[in-house]
């Protein structure tokens, strides 16, 4: 008779997890075996993730743009599309970068509706040394208090500021027509699409980091109204929205005087618009 070897622990995860709907069962198994640091606690994490629990809640970080980001409970969790909207944000950095212009001062980024603060950790991290070698002065805000402190975890160790309140309400009146880069993940999920959403982020994340109204822009078109008040002439406000909204929301930043383009990554399913405030007699 065959012998039958015995399930590893890892095996024994995996399919309880693929059981549960895990697509990444076999990853999720190896990183929660990782993290627990006893048979009882494996036992725990596992259960609240079959319960539907997003994983980044149970590990307590999210891999983002090659960082661990800490994501704290009921915080949205960075999604790997959102990576792009980095790309693009560092890539108008590094051309800024290259423009003559000595003893300029550092460029002021601004992640608005920041979340956990990825996107403003990863553009921190890639303007650093190691990377860009473009010293930033970074500026995060969210109106939810969780997010904010979680992302001061994140941001504060890279020299940013984190500000507590609704879009451009709490960032320092001194940065008006300074921002270089306004990067923005608003909520832009119609309402009458939450509900068709997975579970784990419609019931494990805050519904006010999703709904971005009846037609998915009103968010969007607030940071558009108010975007020409705080861009310096030349800078640029990138928006991530979806494949579907790319042509409205291009429309809504043209309306307030930005010229806009949509730009499209496959790879990563991602769609983001890029505004430009063009500087005067640069038509």
């Amino acid at each position: 008779m065959p012998v039958i070897r015995p399930l590893s622990p890892h095996e024994t995860l995996t399919a309880r997890l693929r059981a549960a709907g895990c697509v990444f069962a076999e990853d999720e198994a190896r990183l929660l075996i990782d993290a627990a640091l006893t048979p009882e606690a494996l036992e725990a994490m596992a259960g609240r993730r079959v319960a539907g629990l997003p994983l980044e809640h149970i590990l307590g970080w999210a891999e983002f743009c090659g960082l661990r980001i800490a994501v704290d409970t009921g915080v949205f969790v960075p999604r790997r599309r959102t990576e792009f909207l980095v790309r693009q944000a560092a890539a108008l950095l590094n051309a800024w970068r290259r423009v003559p212009g000595a003893g300029r001062p550092a460029p002021v980024i601004v992640d608005l509706c920041c979340g956990s603060g990825a996107v403003g950790a990863a553009l921190a991290a890639l303007a650093g040394p190691a990377e860009l070698h473009c010293p930033i002065e970074l500026h995060c805000a969210d109106i939810d208090p969780a997010a904010v402190a979680c992302a001061r975890t994140n941001v504060s160790p890279l020299g940013g500021e984190v500000h507590e309140g609704d879009l451009y309400a709490p960032l320092p009146a001194g940065l008006r027509g300074r921002v270089q880069l306004l990067a923005v993940n608003a909520p832009y999920v119609p309402s009458a699409d939450i509900e068709t959403m997975p579970q784990e982020a419609r019931v494990h994340e805050p519904r006010a980091c999703l709904d971005g109204g009846a037609d998915g822009l009103e968010i969007q078109r607030r940071v558009a109204a108010g975007a020409r008040q705080w861009l310096v002439p030349g800078g640029h406000v990138l928006i991530e929205t979806s494949l579907r909204q790319a042509a409205q929301t291009a429309g809504i930043l043209r309306g307030h005087g930005l010229e806009a383009r949509v730009l499209r990554s496959e790879e990563l399913g991602a769609t983001v618009v890029a505004g430009a405030l063009v500087p005067s007699g640069g038509r």
